[in-house]
């Protein structure tokens, strides 16, 4: 399909119509491609295709793929390689389709059983949540894509998540799963990390927690993406070997004493890496550290 400015158009079959599927696919019909199928499963799947990917008739994944150029797959990471084989086994890949996964574990390797087929794959992992609603659209603009393609078809897959709003960002294959753990250390340990901190606030006593951790974690965020370690405050960076016993002495016997050991034992390490910490403001940290584990 050629669009007026001479542009091809992509036929394009979105497989696992959740919330990363649904607006992906619109997005894509937003940029002048056609989604012309898309495969649905579940009720709330059938509603978001019908919502958000109206022109799309709903198909089995195999003739979904059969009508496609170009195939979006947005299902779970491991169901993701199943499906490809399957598609694979079933003959439903042809030479020449394109075909996009939205993983952020997984690189190009996934998708052997289709290149044997001649299917050229690309990984584009978006870095933001999705609620599956129209506004996601919107939010997508200046959005980072993790990329990772072979080096023939790596303009294709930046021009495809330029189309989306995005911004790619080069990632290699071998390096994907660093990268992966990398996302999910920043955003899923998060995450944890704030609820765990209401929830010894409400322990404590305190009614409103957002109301203390929203300006502290806010600001703590924007001075660690800026300044770097240099933004490590608190007992552990300061060396205040007794308050962190005091701490772990108010822990003891509840579920975030580990998490507050592990945090504190690497800020320690990256306090002392960054000239903050001197060796002897360490070995009180440890000792005391030490004494709380043999404790546990």
């Amino acid at each position: 399909m050629i669009d007026p400015s001479g542009a091809p158009r992509l036929r394009v079959a979105v497989l696992g119509v959740g919330r990363v599927g649904s607006v992906l696919g619109a997005a894509l019909g937003r940029a002048g491609h056609f989604v012309a199928a898309a495969a649905a499963v579940s009720d709330s799947s059938v509603q978001r295709a019908r919502r958000m990917l109206p022109d799309a008739e709903l198909l089995p994944a195999d003739q979904a793929v059969a009508l496609a150029d170009l195939v979006l797959i947005t299902v779970p990471d491991d169901q993701l390689l199943g499906l490809i084989r399957g598609l694979a086994n079933t003959g439903a890949w042809r030479t020449g389709q394109l075909a996009v996964h939205t993983s952020g574990a997984h690189g190009i390797s996934v998708f052997a059983p289709a290149a044997e087929a001649g299917v050229v794959g690309m990984a584009l992992h978006p870095v933001m949540t999705f609620t599956g609603r129209a506004e996601d659209l919107q939010r997508l603009d200046g959005a980072a894509f993790g990329v990772t393609a072979v080096e023939e078809f790596r303009p294709v897959a930046e021009t495809l998540v330029i189309e989306l709003g995005g911004e790619p960002v080069w990632v290699p294959e071998s390096a994907r799963p660093r990268y992966h753990a990398a996302l999910s250390m920043g955003s899923n340990h998060l995450v944890t990390l704030v609820n765990d901190s209401a929830d010894v606030l409400r322990s404590a006593g305190v009614d409103n927690p957002r109301r203390l951790l929203s300006p502290l974690l806010s600001a703590s965020l924007d001075n660690a993406l800026i300044l770097g370690d240099d933004a490590l405050t608190g007992p552990v960076s300061r060396g205040d070997s007794e308050t962190v016993r005091a701490h772990l002495a108010a822990l003891h016997a509840t579920p975030f004493l580990n998490p507050y050991l592990a945090m504190a034992i690497r800020t320690m390490q990256r306090a002392h890496a960054a000239g903050r910490l001197s060796d002897e403001q360490c070995a009180a940290l440890i000792e005391v550290i030490d004494e709380a584990e043999d404790g546990r």
